[in-house]
């Protein structure tokens, strides 16, 4: 008989007031002799993104009863994106992910649990969740919670996108106060996370691409009930999964799984903040895998995804010509996806998207007749982030950027600003003090970029920031620049005035300053006073890496007594 991890809780004399407590949870001796299987998921009021959990969680765990285990169900913390936007809030948004991360490993370690499924809605929480799985190492299923349907307003096809953009076009006059009024009612007209190649539908075909979820499921609508045998099925594979030893999540995490998912965001025009969630999945496998790498990749990658921002389209008209399994098929055989890499399922890519439909011309483009012939996305090297920057180039018509830099202090100096519109086109708006550290957090900067675009600017100015963007973010926006200011990065040198150019065809962006002017200034830098002494930021700001490195809080592949084992002993 297999003895499985959950047994150190159950069995023997003294884990009596162990069964104890199990017992006045409602179960019952059949339920104690079974596997315990986590079910984690955000379910709650933070934000519409998670809202889809519910039901979802109940078909998983009914999946995994009728394959013979007891679900136990958990909650962890989501910090919506969307209402942190643009304020202090949103210094807590990056942190949530290791907050994720670390509360699944608390709880499927502390209580010694099975296995695991794990839900994933606002951006961060799929980074978080995959994190987490990687790091127990348990057989582990993710499943993201699916996408709001698009709105629809005067003939227009919405995200909520178009709500933040809408607010800056009233700024300049171009957009009426019912216009802007209508767009707010209708732009999110269901739950579930935003409709676009945003954050979250980017991170949730990353993880078809890597392999850690259930075939073809991510552009499933969130609210479609289809969702619910889909986690139900899930259920029924973790059982399979535990019963036949795996694949674990640190066999299905690989170097090539890994550039996987870096291909599938270059190819979609997806979100900038794949390049510092990839490497921070690499960081729990133990495995070295940086932005450097993931600018490789999406180098040689095309871009194949009409999706917005850069595009036209949306997560369900993706679903209504075949789902991520278009995609997946198509890069698998033009070489950009290697296909040999395995799945939850135990099968590889190849065998599960295979059969996939070919590219429709229109949403999907073939690889061979791609939008572009490198990815929609680009890492950036240069005397100005010499060890990266990213920049998404998915619709941008022009890829060369030079003019004079307008320095900020901060992400509020800068939108006080925009909203005056006390800038000018050809600036180059710098906002520093915004990274991992410095912010601490890394704020997402949507609200300037959005307030920029809406004003007509979008590519008239440029922006860079040690801070992040959303996925929503276009335009000539340039974040993640590395190191970041707060740790003496070249960003903290930049003065009014300063010249810069960015030339995101040939991979660079560089501060137009004498060398020899550029060691004086760095002789005379002294570093900020940190702005948070006490309580969780304060933590945060002393642990957390630069964004190369994912910006995580620890040194990855973390061991516990069962690592080198079977899950059953």
């Amino acid at each position: 008989m297999k003895r499985w991890r959950s047994r150190v809780t159950v069995e023997g004399l003294d884990r009596a007031p162990h069964r104890a407590f199990m017992r006045a949870m409602g179960l019952d001796d059949e339920a104690i002799a079974r596997p315990m299987i986590g079910v984690v998921s955000m379910k709650g009021e933070q934000t519409p993104c998670n809202m889809t959990h519910d039901f979802q969680v109940a078909a998983a765990k009914e999946g995994i009863a009728t394959a013979g285990g007891t679900p136990r169900e958990f909650t962890t913390v989501s910090v919506s994106d969307g209402i942190s936007m643009n304020h202090e809030g949103m210094k807590f948004s990056l942190f949530s992910r290791e907050l994720i991360a670390d509360s699944i490993e608390a709880v499927v370690h502390g209580l010694a649990y099975d296995g695991l499924i794990g839900f994933g809605g606002c951006d961060k929480t799929l980074p978080g969740v995959m994190m987490g799985m990687v790091r127990c190492n348990v057989p582990s299923i993710f499943i993201y919670g699916g996408s709001a349907l698009p709105g629809r307003f005067a003939g227009r096809t919405l995200t909520v996108l178009d709500s933040y953009e809408a607010v800056g076009g009233y700024m300049t006059g171009e957009v009426d106060k019912a216009t802007l009024e209508g767009i707010e009612r209708t732009c999110l007209p269901t739950i579930g996370a935003c409709a676009g190649q945003f954050t979250a539908n980017t991170m949730a075909m990353v993880s078809e691409a890597m392999g850690l979820t259930i075939p073809n499921v991510s552009m499933i609508p969130g609210i479609y009930p289809e969702r619910a045998h889909v986690a139900r099925g899930a259920g029924r594979l973790v059982m399979q999964m535990l019963e036949r030893g795996g694949p674990t999540p640190r066999e299905i995490v690989t170097r090539s799984s890994l550039e996987n998912g870096a291909a599938i965001v270059a190819a979609t025009g997806g979100s900038t903040n794949a390049a510092l969630h990839l490497p921070a999945i690499a960081n729990e496998a133990g495995i070295a895998f940086t932005m450097d790498d993931v600018g490789k990749v999406f180098a040689r990658t095309p871009l194949i995804g009409n999706l917005r921002p850069g595009g036209k389209y949306t997560a369900k008209d993706v679903y209504d010509i075949g789902g991520t399994a278009v995609v997946i098929r198509a890069l698998v055989e033009s070489g950009h996806i290697d296909g040999s890499c395995l799945t939850v399922t135990g099968r590889t890519l190849t065998e599960e998207y295979g059969s996939a439909n070919a590219p429709d011309g229109e949403i999907i483009f073939s690889p061979s007749k791609p939008i572009m012939p490198d990815g929609g996305v680009a890492v950036l090297k240069g005397n100005l982030c010499p060890d990266g920057a990213v920049i998404k180039v998915a619709g941008l018509k022009s890829l060369v950027f030079e003019g004079a830099a307008r320095v900020f202090e901060d992400e509020e100096s800068c939108v006080e600003a925009v909203r005056n519109r006390s800038y000018a086109a050809g600036e180059v708006l710098v906002i520093r003090n915004e990274g991992p550290a410095g912010g601490p957090g890394m704020r997402e900067m949507l609200g300037v970029t959005a307030l920029i675009y809406g004003q007509g600017m979008g590519e008239k100015v440029a922006l860079i920031t040690d801070g992040r963007f959303s996925g929503a973010t276009r335009g000539m926006c340039i974040g993640y620049v590395s190191p970041e200011s707060f740790v003496g990065g070249p960003l903290a040198l930049v003065h009014d005035g300063d010249r810069i150019r960015i030339d995101a065809a040939a991979r660079c962006m560089d501060l137009l300053v004498d060398e020899r002017e550029l060691a004086e200034r760095r002789r005379a830098w002294r570093p900020r006073p940190p702005r948070h002494r006490a309580g969780a930021l304060a933590k945060y700001a002393k642990l957390v890496g630069q964004a190369p490195g994912g910006a995580v809080t620890h040194d990855g592949a973390a061991e516990w007594p069962w690592f080198d084992e079977s899950p059953h002993r």
